[in-house]
Formats: structure tokens, sequence, C-alpha cells
């Protein structure tokens, strides 16, 4: 049996999935024929929250990266969830990850890294667009303010604004049970601002997605880690940032095709037909 493990990013916790997990786990249980096999284990999917963000709001957040895996290396273990894990991670998560294969080869069987970026791939600058800086100052000017703060993320990381309403709800319901500390926020921050991974690819199969629209990060610093690593790279058309909240089929599906090519093969541009399913 087969364990995924998924991890969100800056200030955000498991419940900001949403849809995702539900979906990855139907996708991954269903068996190619549609029916099910003799004997078939169903895959696990666990959801870790980075020391700082939901379950774990009252820990502090470790300032760089390397300690982050740390805890939630051993919060995988605690769960008695066998490894080697396939991890899906986005933006923060997607550092976590990656310094989590590169240190600890053996645990890791594959890897999918959403809207991420690093050094020595990205600038600053293209890490963290600046035309996405005034927003963030509004979001840490009103931090103590659910409704107005959720209301700027939203704009600054989805595309998708059908359920807005019903989004802000849930979100401002998720920082008022279980806060993320302005502290906390800065801290990891300054873990994902100073985080440099290794140029090696990670021993694992590793794949790449990326929104081309997203506002927040700019999206050649996906390309350029699936070009210096030779991984698989798949570009949504319209996503912002939050791709998992934008399009949780087409991220689910990109998975899915991606798990039945054999492991590791490289395809270096994917055309726009491939992109929008068409």
């Amino acid at each position: 049996m087969s364990t995924w493990i998924l991890l969100r990013g800056l200030t955000r916790e498991a419940r900001h999935w949403g849809a995702l997990p539900d979906r990855l786990r139907a996708a991954l249980d269903a068996p190619q024929s549609g029916a099910p096999a003799a004997g078939f284990a169903s895959p696990r999917v666990l959801t870790i929250d980075l020391p700082g963000n939901g379950e774990h709001a009252q820990e502090p957040a470790p300032l760089d990266v390397a300690g982050m895996v740390d805890f939630v290396r051993e919060a995988a273990r605690a769960s008695g969830a066998p490894g080697p894990y396939c991890v899906l991670a986005m933006s923060l998560g997607g550092m976590v990850a990656t310094c989590w294969a590169q240190r600890y080869s053996a645990d890791i069987a594959r890897l999918v890294l959403i809207n991420t970026s690093m050094r020595p791939f990205s600038r600053f600058d293209e890490r963290l667009r600046p035309q996405a800086w005034p927003g963030l100052a509004r979001v840490a000017w009103y931090w103590s303010e659910p409704a107005v703060a959720e209301s700027v993320i939203h704009r600054l990381t989805c595309n998708n604004r059908e359920n807005l309403d019903a989004d802000l709800k849930a979100w401002a319901g998720i920082r008022a049970s279980a806060p993320v500390s302005k502290a906390n926020a800065l801290r990891q921050l300054f873990a994902a601002a100073r985080f440099s991974a290794g140029r090696q690819r990670p021993a694992c199969a590793t794949l790449v997605l990326s929104s081309r629209s997203d506002g927040l990060v700019d999206p050649a610093c996906s390309a350029a880690l699936a070009a210096a690593w030779r991984a698989d790279h798949w570009r949504h058309p319209w996503a912002g940032h939050d791709l998992p909240h934008d399009d949780p089929d087409w991220t689910v599906e990109r998975i899915r095709v991606w798990l039945d090519q054999p492991a590791g093969r490289f395809s270096p541009e994917n055309t726009e037909s491939d992109l929008t399913g068409d």
C-alpha cells in the first residue's frame, strides 16, 4: 500500500487542500479497469501540517527548511504509515519535500511539486513577483482581521472565483479556529527565502506542475527547476498559484497519467492541447 503525504505552503494547512485529498484518494484507489481488483490495497493519503500551521499552530516554525523536514519526517513516522512515501507538495511545502528527498533519498519514492521555487534555480523577484508585494503588505497589515486578510490572499493565489463567498467563509473559519501567528508567518517566510536546494536531481521520479497565470510566483521558477532536473513538467493554462484549489481535477488527472508512465520518463515540453486536455 503506497502512502501519499501532502504538504501545503506558507501559513496554509490541511483544510486548505479543499477537495484535492478525496479526489486524489479516489483516483489512486480506482484500478485501471474501473472494477475493484482482488487483493488491491488502497493507498493512504496523509496530510501533515508544517510547524506553526493548522494542528501545529502553537509550535514555533523553524527558521530553516531543514528543521521543517525533521518535523514532517517525525510526524510521518509517528503516523505509522509505511515508507517510502510519495509526496505531493506546493510552494513552501515543495521546498520541504525537495529538501527531504535530497537529504533522505530512501524515504521518498515519488515527488510532485506544485508552483514551488528555490535557489539556485530562480531569482528573488521570480520567487516572489513584485506585483504581489503590495497585496502581501496588505495581508500583513490586516493579519488579525480574518475576513480582510483571507480576501486578499484569495485574490493573490486563486483565479477560480466561482465559489468565492464559500471559500472566504471557510478560510476565515480556518483562521479563526487555528490562527497562525504573525511571528510564525515571518519565520516561515524567512526559511523559504533563504532555502537553497542541491543542484542534483532527487533520486526519485519527480513531476513538476505549474500555473501559467500564477500571480504570486513566476512560473519560470517551475520551468527552471524542471529543466535543471530533467523532470516531467505540466503547465496549467489559467490557474493561479493555488492550483489545487483552482482545478483539483486537472491536478489529480496529471498525477494519475504520470503514474501510469514509466518512472523517470522525461518530457521537456508539453503541447498546448496536452495542457488543456483537448
